[in-house]
């Protein structure tokens, strides 16, 4: 339990904006917030039901020590505040850049008379003008190949192009000019420069048109052999430009940020749009229990801390960050006004979807380790107070449809891995009708059964429910005598009665045998993930069997009415089409090719479901179908 010192501590904190250091019971610094009012922020870690709805109350008692509170002017200072403190005590719940490697930029210093491409990992406020960052070194060594080709900027050092004696092979091979021996005047070598430049910006009508106008002033002198390279090299660069993809129509540059989280595992996209076109992308993963919102936050602040690369525009996900102060910050460091948005819909929603897809796709890859797999089943075993630690677990959930094609699912997981090869499906026996109690009961009973004669039941049954549905679990495995198999509900998350503006909603809740009140889990947490992920595993199982059920009542209850279609008949049919739309749209040779069917049927078939009345039912039964389902209460 958390200290009533320290309770009294957080309610005496100032309403003020400022950074809150969290401590562990040995003085470690384990997590460092900013807020604009520290009172309301920090208090709201203390409560169950409090604005934010995924409290940390049961991480916060095994750990908090102690709450420190540094008060600052406004947000801004806050913020900076937060990333010093966060570079010095490196605190473990909060989102941290480990490794020291800044992105690959391109430098290009137009202050020497024959500028040439540097590869750099930091952006420095040097007057050079800066392209990129480039994700890999792969990809900047490919872009150097296309500019050395087609635009003939030098590659050696400024010491090598004073002191050398004669062209190098480069110039052998046409693809520099060198400056280093013989007398290119820099305005001519400038051009190339310029036009290189256009090129990593990303500017490909302004460069198509400026070598246009180079190849027929050529041709216009006569001078057809450069007329012939201009030419070659416009081709050149359009191919290469169609290859990029266009991310918008506007000239911009922006980093465009996705985060996708599956309880306490977090993963960080950055998209990078160059010139209006996509440029590349890098992930960051991260382990936390807080707030997304904070640790999109901070990892922004701290990403744009490290002589990294500030675009005009930041797009976040509208996860509720606050951008104001962000967008000062990040523009003081630029030197330019850099917007900071989360963007609701258009091209640029469009951009932020696309990062959190990628967000999504590098999140896959997040794998535990073994360590970090019994640590959480181990958590999970404490807080549920099971009898033996649940590396396989199976999670039960009903779904009826209108009270009738009441179906259950059965999906299950080893070591938090699902493991399709154990899901099972039923069709309820002793059923009619909505009650999920005893649906709950015959599908318990029956795994229980098969599970007693193969000597293969699981560590923890999971029953998609509140109380009555756990009692019904419980009441089958004391009907058919099984002893220490644990058995816990998981209640969905629902709205509470609240007068504001916006709903408030309950936690998900977990009902253990022979405890009153549920227990709470926290609502980021690893535990809770493993356990809600298994529950709507087990409805969409549920739920696709369902629809499969439903569809094949609806044709089947069609082609009864049409003369010569039997039993058998409509079971080819059924087997062949699966659907009423299928077989209305299949010509009459493709419904008689059907195994059973002959030319006569076929066409029988074919005019039933063609006719106007026929017609429009079919429709209307696959569409309601779809509809229902999605709307029933399961």
């Amino acid at each position: 339990m958390i200290e009533e010192a320290l309770l009294k501590k957080v309610d005496d904190l100032p309403s003020r904006p400022g950074v809150y250091l969290m401590r562990d019971r040995q003085g470690q610094v384990i997590y460092v917030g900013k807020a604009i009012d520290l009172r309301v922020r920090v208090r709201s870690y203390f409560q169950r039901h409090g604005p934010d709805d995924r409290a940390f109350i049961r991480l916060l008692d095994r750990v908090l020590g102690d709450v420190e509170a540094i008060v600052v002017g406004n947000e801004k200072e806050s913020l900076l505040l937060e990333n010093e403190l966060i570079k010095k005590y490196r605190p473990r719940f909060n989102v941290q850049l480990r490794d020291d490697k800044n992105f690959l930029c391109l430098r290009l210093d137009q202050s020497h008379p024959y500028p040439r491409l540097e590869t750099v990992r930091r952006v420095a406020a040097d007057g050079a003008r800066y392209f990129g960052p480039y994700a890999s070194a792969a990809s900047i060594r490919e872009m150097l190949r296309v500019i050395n080709r087609h635009f003939q900027l030098r590659t050696c050092s400024d010491r090598v192009l004073e002191t050398r004696q004669r062209p190098c092979l480069l110039h052998q091979l046409g693809r520099c000019p060198a400056p280093c021996v013989y007398p290119i005047s820099a305005e001519s070598y400038g051009k190339n420069v310029e036009s290189a430049a256009l090129f990593l910006e990303g500017r490909s009508q302004e460069l198509s048109n400026r070598l246009t106008l180079a190849m027929k002033e050529a041709a216009r002198i006569l001078n057809f052999e450069e007329a012939a390279r201009i030419r070659d090299r416009l081709h050149a660069i359009e191919r290469s430009l169609e290859r990029q993809i266009v991310a918008t129509t506007e000239n911009v540059d922006e980093d465009v940020l996705g985060i996708f989280r599956e309880g306490d595992r977090i993963a960080l996209y950055v998209l990078f749009v160059r010139g209006g076109r996509l440029a590349g992308g890098r992930a960051f993963q991260f382990t936390s229990e807080f707030p997304a919102d904070e640790l999109l936050h901070s990892f922004a602040n701290q990403y744009y801390d490290r002589d990294q690369f500030i675009p005009g525009a930041v797009l976040l996900p509208d996860i509720g960050c606050e951008v104001s102060a962000l967008a000062e910050i990040l523009s003081e460091r630029r030197g330019r006004t850099v917007e900071v948005a989360a963007p609701q819909r258009g091209d640029r929603h469009s951009l932020v979807a696309l990062a959190t897809d990628n967000a999504r796709r590098a999140h896959s890859d997040f794998r535990r380790s073994r360590e970090e797999t019994t640590a959480i089943l181990t958590r999970l075993r404490q807080r549920l107070r099971l009898k033996q630690l649940p590396r396989r677990i199976e999670c039960f959930d009903v779904s009826h449809f209108g009270g009738s094609a009441t179906v259950a699912s059965q999906v299950a997981s080893e070591n938090l891995d699902l493991v399709p090869a154990r899901y099972r499906r039923y069709r309820l026996r002793t059923v009619d009708g909505n009650d999920d109690f005893r649906s709950i009961y015959e599908v318990v009973a029956r795994r229980l059964k098969s599970g007693l004669t193969e000597g293969d039941l699981p560590d923890l049954m999971v029953i998609d429910g509140g109380k009555g549905q756990l009692g019904a679990a419980h009441a089958a495995l004391k009907d058919l005598g099984v002893s220490g198999l644990d058995v816990v509900a998981l209640a969905k998350s629902r709205n509470l009665e609240s007068g504001d503006k916006d709903p408030v909603s309950s936690p998900e809740r977990v009902f253990v045998l022979g405890t009153k009140d549920p227990i709470v889990l926290s609502q980021t947490s690893a535990e809770l993930f493993a356990l809600t992920r298994l529950r709507d595993e087990a409805h969409r199982f549920a739920i696709t069997y369902q629809r499969k059920l439903i569809r094949r009542r609806g044709i089947a209850s069609t082609l009864e009415e049409i003369p010569g279609v039997g039993s058998s008949r409509r079971s080819a049919l059924l087997s062949h089409f699966g659907s009423l739309r299928s077989l209305r749209e299949a010509t009459e040779e493709e419904i008689g090719r059907v195994d059973g069917i002959g030319t006569a049927v076929a066409a029988r078939v074919h005019t039933y479901l063609h006719q106007p009345t026929v017609s429009s039912v079919v429709d209307l039964n696959d569409e309601e179908h779809e509809a229902a389902l999605a709307e029933a209460t399961l």
